[in-house]
């Protein structure tokens, strides 16, 4: 009896040493060549994630179809069970580890189950989960200051809200009741959300249901790929002009933009174009708008804010995604003057500014700040814009290469005179990519742009290693 149970227990330490074994295995294989390609490595990681003893992705899936919305969608004919993160890393059921080269929709900053952040999150729920703003506590407070700290000009007092969504309809809606107008201007092509006002604000079918969205005018999108000016900013700002003048009473709430079109597939708006914008909505009595929250927060390396290439100062910036790693978090910074409006009525939100939400949001500032994650997107992003024009310059179906940092767009094209979206070479590209090692995110409006947003802690060897396996999976395809 003795005998069969130290048998038991020496088989289930070797079927897990198998199943490591058969990981790394999996992943050494990775190296071995095929129909005369040498298909790419992953960089080397110290890292072993613990076993995971959990559901399978089959049970997962099941429940999911039965007990979750219907509208919800996945990735891959196959859907992933990803069980571990670490840094720019993440793990599946059976150990298997692939490069993120998503962050979680550019939400993951500092890296996946980030040590300074994960302790912060710990010792903020072990002292107070939840209060409400209306009694006093440190971290709301501390973590504004320094959100603060971080923005130019006047733009000091701060609105915590749960997502990017909430956040831009807050925002919205600050801009009508300062102005007293009620028409906002947004661009073609722009994600801002899907509640009520965002879904106005947003300007893609894809997002849209058919609802009523009052108030909201779409100028011609500053797009220097497919625009019909180019990169001649100042040539789509006319459209601003043409709008407020026929299209309203001569007078605008505010002018909504992101500095890069995160969903619209990482369109940097031309040069030239925002400048020209927000001169001719303040002359029509507007304020403008920045949506960060997809550029913010020392994505786009040259800057810790997409606006802030473009030269202008916003008189509102919202922001969420990678303000907190992760963490539902969103915020609305403005300045003292245009934030007074709120106190016309009673404004308030349970969940924002949670103890936990911003704990974990300073504990991420201060790791960009100390781990000098903007200057490592700006030298690793440049990298590997520079490596992915080179594949263009290889691979006919890449249109374009576009963004900056690390968040970057690979735009597929079937031909590239017409500019004939790729959207079924895409997925087959996507689905190879995984099976080889790397977790890439797709966008645009024909869902045909590889959106590359990974942590900002990704490394030269990992722009590398996503280039290669991108340059196997389309010679494979």
């Amino acid at each position: 009896m003795q005998r069969a149970v130290m048998r038991r227990a020496l088989w289930g330490r070797e079927f897990q040493g198998w199943r490591r074994c058969l990981s790394q295995l999996t992943q050494k294989e990775a190296s071995l060549p095929e129909d005369g390609f040498v298909i790419p490595k992953l960089p080397p990681f110290d890292y072993s994630p613990p076993p995971y003893v959990g559901p399978t992705a089959d049970q997962i899936l099941r429940k999911r179809n039965e007990f979750l919305s219907p509208s919800m969608f996945y990735f891959y004919k196959k859907p992933l069970n990803l069980v571990h993160g670490k840094m720019q890393y993440l793990f599946d059921e059976s150990g298997r580890r692939y490069l993120d080269a998503f962050g979680g929709i550019a939400t993951v900053c500092c890296g996946h189950c980030h040590p300074d952040v994960v302790q912060a999150i710990v010792k903020q729920t072990n002292n107070l989960q939840h209060s409400t703003i209306l009694y006093l506590n440190h971290a709301i407070a501390d973590f504004a200051e320094a959100l603060a700290s971080k923005l130019p000009g006047d733009l000091k007092v701060v609105f915590f809200t749960n997502s990017g969504t909430e956040a831009n309809e807050l925002a919205m809606m600050i801009a009508r009741l300062y102005t007293g107008c009620h028409d906002i201007i947004s661009l073609r092509n722009a994600y801002h959300g899907n509640a009520a006002g965002t879904m106005g604000a947003t300007a893609q079918s894809n997002w849209k249901f058919n609802v009523v969205q009052s108030g909201v005018h779409h100028a011609v999108n500053p797009d220097p790929y497919r625009g019909i000016f180019g990169s001649d900013g100042e040539q789509y700002a006319k459209d601003i002009e043409d709008l407020i003048q026929f299209g309203t009473s001569g007078r605008v709430a505010a002018f909504i933009s992101e500095a890069i079109q995160g969903v619209g597939g990482i369109v940097e708006l031309a040069p030239g174009y925002m400048p020209a914008a927000y001169s001719s909505v303040k002359k029509a009595g507007g304020i403008c708008i920045a949506d960060e929250v997809q550029s913010g927060f020392a994505r786009t390396g040259s800057h810790f804010w997409g606006f802030e290439a473009h030269g202008v100062v916003p008189d509102i910036v919202t922001m969420a995604k990678g303000i907190g790693n992760g963490i539902p978090l969103g915020a609305v910074v403005t300045t003292p003057e245009i934030a007074q409006v709120l106190t016309q009525r009673s404004y308030f939100n349970t969940f924002g500014g949670n103890p936990v939400c911003t704990a974990a949001g300073l504990a991420a500032l201060r790791v960009i700040e100390k781990e000098k994650l903007q200057d490592n997107a700006h030298a690793v992003g440049s990298y590997l814009k520079g490596r992915l024009n080179t594949l263009k310059d290889k691979h006919e179906i890449i249109g374009d290469v576009r963004g900056r940092g690390l968040m970057l767009g690979v735009e597929l094209v079937t031909d590239r005179q017409l500019k004939t979206p790729a959207k079924v070479e895409i997925l087959h590209v996507m689905e190879q990519m995984k099976d080889n090692g790397v977790l890439i995110g797709k966008g645009g409006f024909y869902g045909n742009v590889f959106r590359v947003t990974p942590p900002l802690c990704f490394t030269k060897e990992d722009a590398d290693f996503l280039v290669d396996v991108m340059d196997y999976a389309i010679s494979n395809t």
